[in-house]
């Protein structure tokens, strides 16, 4: 039996299931909730048709709008991303992170998450994205292969090799295009009706932890992503939280 867990707010409760595939996530999310960690903090960052977010600590006692959303635990979780499985429709719980740039494994805050509210796609949409993604994913990838041959390339610009410089950009173009040979990005079909149906973020898909889901109150995010909000997107009244183990 899969864990449930309850998060109150003064709009409404959610019954959130949390997924066995995800243990870290699981556990640590269970681990919190038992403490009493999340009772009394904020959902500190809304956007309609986006998704709410809460769980920063700093949001229990910080004063009418001042910016939040740096607070952590003093510690991160491994990423676990189970895709296609787990993807961001309408009601997804995931884990909150720092970005790529600083934190290049992807791995969760400690304590933040956010639950998607999305929007409904058409197949066209949705076709469109996956040319997106493949994109994304290459662009990615020769970003990797720049940095693994940065010495390299820090070589040929200190001997101001133009040439060199552009025959290893030509090597590395025909490495990466050989690499994504035939490859594609493609939704599952669960996937497309879910996106098409109820709804989501599928430009998340794959790159942040989704680690459960909403199976009772789905109508309260909808509710709480019409709340008003202000600068860095909080509320311009306090949403508070308690969150219960079922």
């Amino acid at each position: 039996m899969s864990a449930i867990v309850k998060i109150s707010t003064s709009l409404g409760d959610m019954k959130v299931r949390l997924y066995d595939e995800t243990p870290k996530h699981r556990d640590n999310f269970l681990k919190l909730a038992n403490e009493g960690f999340y009772n009394g903090l904020l959902f500190h960052r809304i956007i309609k048709g986006f998704m709410i977010q809460g769980g920063d600590p700093e949001s229990k006692t910080a004063p009418k709008g001042k910016s939040l959303g740096a607070g952590d635990v003093g510690y991160t979780i491994d990423a676990e991303f189970v895709y296609p499985q787990l993807f961001h429709k309408k009601g997804a719980l995931a884990a909150a992170r720092t970005g790529d740039e600083v934190n290049p494994e992807k791995k969760s805050s400690g304590c933040q998450f956010y639950i998607v509210q999305g929007k409904k796609y058409s197949d066209s949409e949705l076709n469109q994205m996956e040319k997106q993604m493949l994109m994304q994913a290459k662009n990615k990838r020769f970003n990797a292969m720049l940095r693994e041959n940065a010495d390299e390339v820090m070589r040929l610009r200190l001997a101001r090799d133009q040439k060199g410089l552009m025959a290893l950009q030509a090597k590395l173009i025909d490495e990466l295009e050989k690499e994504f040979k035939g490859k594609k990005v493609k939704f599952t079909d669960e996937q497309r009706e879910a996106y098409k149906t109820v709804g989501g973020t599928p430009f998340l898909d794959n790159d942040y932890t989704v680690f459960g889901e909403v199976i009772e109150g789905l109508e309260i995010i909808d509710e709480i992503a019409k709340v008003k909000t202000g600068r860095g997107d909080r509320p311009e009244d306090d949403l508070k939280m308690t969150v219960t183990v079922e």
